[in-house]
């Protein structure tokens, strides 16, 4: 492997706050993006006593339901910081040793964080793994089955890596064998360029 001192550092980071508020401003889109295609596959079960049956199905009381919801969120943000760790440990030289998982909690923000430098590709696969996997899949799982609560998931977990995709977008532009260092604190990361 090359070595690291050998090359430019630069810093690259996103404001955790604007990028939350970003997040929130894409739900539009999101909705747009995912919604429609469904609503024009799956219109006609959305009559009233179609929704009424839905929702009659899966009526476990408030607290049940309420509960259920947290639980999925829950797992789905657990799983949605496991797939980057897993992406990324696949590159790496010490596996799930160079892997750290937890949350800011002054943001109330999960994280994942690689303590090793990875090509610019292989941080760029981990960082939109779980958009494609929690996001995009059960989308169009939900497009093959009309499944109002797969839709739904996908929605979350699409709006969940929004961040994750505007950290992508801040290095798409390097160089694929490039160099990057996630930050340890920051929302971003370090690139690693050759002089």
């Amino acid at each position: 492997m090359t070595k690291i001192e050998e090359y430019k550092k630069e810093l690259l980071t996103l404001d955790l706050m604007k990028a939350n508020l970003y997040a929130i401003f894409t739900i539009i889109p999101v909705l747009i993006l995912y919604g429609v295609p469904f609503i024009l596959l799956w219109r006609h079960t959305f009559s009233k006593m179609e929704l009424k049956n839905f929702i009659d199905s899966y009526n476990l009381g408030i607290w049940g339901n309420m509960s259920f919801i947290l639980l999925v969120i829950t797992i789905g943000i657990i799983t949605h910081e496991l797939i980057h760790g897993i992406t990324w440990a696949m590159f790496t030289k010490n596996g799930f040793k160079s892997i750290k998982v937890g949350v800011l909690w002054k943001m109330l923000t999960p994280y994942c964080h690689c303590s090793e430098p990875l090509k610019v590709k292989h941080y760029i696969a981990g960082g939109i793994m779980p958009a494609i996997i929690l996001g995009l899949f059960p989308f169009v799982y939900s497009l093959f089955t009309g499944n109002v609560l797969w839709l739904f998931f996908s929605i979350f977990f699409t709006m969940s890596a929004v961040g994750d995709l505007m950290i992508v977008n801040l290095v798409r532009k390097e160089d694929m064998n490039n160099f990057v260092l996630d930050h340890p604190s920051e929302v971003g990361c370090y690139v690693f360029k050759k002089e």
